[in-house]
């Protein structure tokens, strides 16, 4: 079996996205990259995680073919290919639909530095351009957004994908832009919140790289 460890990885933090309110039922999918192996490690299609069986897990190439796994991949694979192919610091993706993220998503709008903890995205979480799930155009419109700038995006009208150079990293970045979203949409709702400048996004920024 190709991918033992990530396939574990995969069970073990797909149920993390339930326990912490990340995401309801099948919703959202996340996928580990081995890049020795080039290979992906990527959840199943619409099974509940509570139910996924490591044989489950899905494992393809860069190319998007399966390599092996008994289940079809994740509809939206043509969205983790896209990061992994073009992001050398990524290895693990996850999208989920928590509710305050979720909610600016469906206003179409990002999230501003209404909180310097938003640096574990970069200067802001940008928000894509709506597109069908599971489409080709859905991925690039969210990688567009991303680029090489940010390990956050909100998807139109759909939820949000974060980034990291392991799935660790991924799922911290989920809960701090969770996070930062209720603020602004708590703050938002009393008055209008004041945002930080980008001279004090790009001091916090610098402070992390030597945290």
């Amino acid at each position: 079996m190709l991918l033992i460890k990530e396939r574990q990885f995969i069970k073990e933090y797909g149920l993390k996205l339930l326990e912490k309110g990340l995401t309801k039922a099948t919703g959202g999918n996340l996928s580990i990259y081995n890049r020795k192996e080039n290979l992906i490690a990527i959840s199943p299609s619409a099974i509940s995680y509570k139910k996924i069986n490591i044989e489950d897990i899905v494992i393809m190439n860069l190319e998007g073919e399966k390599v092996e796994g008994n289940k079809k991949p994740s509809t939206e694979f043509q969205l983790h290919r896209i990061i992994y192919k073009n992001r050398r610091d990524v290895n693990a993706v996850i999208h989920t639909h928590p509710t305050y993220s979720t909610t600016i998503a469906c206003l179409n709008e990002e999230i501003p530095p209404v909180h310097y903890l938003i640096a574990y995205s970069g200067y802001k979480v940008p928000c894509a351009n709506y597109a069908a799930f599971g489409s080709k155009k859905l991925a690039k419109n969210v990688y567009k957004a991303m680029g090489k700038k940010y390990n956050a995006v909100l998807m139109a009208n759909h939820g949000l994908i974060t980034v990291g150079e392991n799935i660790e990293k991924a799922l911290n970045v989920s809960e701090v832009v969770e996070y930062c979203a209720e603020l602004y949409y708590r703050t938002k709702n009393f008055s209008e919140p004041k945002i930080l400048s980008k001279k004090q996004m790009k001091k916090v920024i610098n402070n992390f790289e030597d945290y």
